[in-house]
């Protein structure tokens, strides 16, 4: 069996292209370094990617996506209580985004920052990971206000941007700074957010 047909080859590609892009950014994404890293070869790549865009695509939709799933939309979907949930997913960024999430940043802002003001089918994909992510904390906050465990009044949808924005922002300022301090700092100030959101 080939490499291009391989069992794997396409994962390995992904996952190895995801770290590229998190190290350098998509524009800084090199075919010739990915393939030195990964061992394969253009004929591989090409089975699989008909472009370096279309590998971009790709790591969006499967590889960034599922952490974002893994990390939030999965445990909301099963919360009791969502914002148990919420500080849960803020503690268990480094199992999902590796120890240098600080020095790096979230891939997910990353990209969208770099990629959306210059090609509209990245923005279109990031887009809908950020509408699925508020979707999904808005709609954990709507059952908790159903079972009498989030306040009426407050606004879920609104209150999830909020929860995302904040989250985000605390990882860029952290990025910037290199420091942790910023991002244990919005977070802190973002769980004593949630918790008045209780009645």
């Amino acid at each position: 069996m080939s490499e291009r047909d391989a069992p794997g080859t396409r994962e390995k590609l992904l996952m190895a292209a995801f770290e590229e892009i998190h190290l350098h950014g998509f524009q800084g994404l090199r075919i010739d370094r990915l393939l030195e890293k990964t061992g394969l070869t253009k004929g591989a790549f090409y089975h699989h990617f008909k472009s370096k865009k279309a590998l971009g695509y790709a790591v969006v939709d499967e590889v960034i996506a599922r952490m974002i799933h893994d990390l939030w939309l999965e445990p909301l979907q099963q919360s009791a209580d969502p914002i148990d949930t919420i500080g849960t997913a803020l503690s268990r960024k480094t199992d999902i985004l590796g120890e240098d999430f600080v020095v790096l940043g979230c891939p997910l802002n990353n990209l969208a920052q770099e990629m959306s003001p210059v090609d509209e089918g990245f923005r279109q994909k990031l887009q809908t990971i950020f509408e699925g992510w508020v979707r999904e904390i808005g709609a954990a906050l709507a059952e908790g206000q159903k079972q009498g465990i989030i306040r009426s009044d407050i606004d879920p949808a609104e209150a999830a941007l909020f929860v995302v924005a904040s989250f985000e922002g605390a990882f860029s300022l952290a990025k910037n700074a290199q420091s942790v301090r910023a991002l244990e700092i919005g977070e802190r100030q973002l769980l004593r957010y949630l918790e008045t959101l209780r009645p």
